[in-house]
């Protein structure tokens, strides 16, 4: 049976998954009522992706006889100043998400509990890429600024996603 800290922790970790995918669709929502379509496009997708996310942590939970415990899920804000705003917001999620992230693997090294090592390094890896693609996005809005066709330019690139 799994440590009870661990089904904890997991329990949280779909919500917090859950809130990602949330936050993700609220910011693909903005982008879409400013007509930034390539940009909503995207933060749909990393949406999908999070609830992707959260079902492999619900089924790993389940695999294990665990207990699953669904929370409410919090409402994410509906407004943001600009595109900057928002993937500043992106990446610092992201790193938050990281921080649980390890915080699970430190107590599943404490609690010699491998399967969920093993199931977390798949986690810790998916972090380093979703950071990664947050910081970039973030440094390139800083590149271009305010000026118009350059956001155009990375709404059509991301678009593409």
């Amino acid at each position: 049976m799994m440590p009870t800290k661990m089904q904890d922790l997991i329990n949280a970790q779909i919500n917090a998954e859950m809130y990602s995918s949330y936050l993700y669709l609220s910011m693909s929502a903005w982008c879409s009522e400013n007509d930034w379509n390539g940009f909503a496009h995207w933060l749909r997708l990393q949406a999908e992706e999070e609830l992707g996310h959260a079902m492999k942590f619900y089924d790993y939970l389940n695999e294990r006889g665990g207990s699953i415990k669904l929370a409410a899920i919090a409402a994410p804000k509906p407004d943001w100043k600009d595109l900057p705003a928002i993937f500043t917001e992106v990446y610092a999620h992201e790193q938050k998400v990281t921080g649980m992230i390890n915080a699970m693997m430190a107590e599943a090294i404490k609690q010699k509990d491998y399967a969920s090592e093993i199931m977390l390094q798949w986690f810790v890896t998916e972090q380093v890429e979703e950071e990664a693609n947050a910081s970039e996005i973030v440094a390139t809005l800083e590149k271009i600024g305010p000026a118009t066709g350059g956001l155009y330019h990375l709404d059509h690139q991301l678009g593409k996603r």
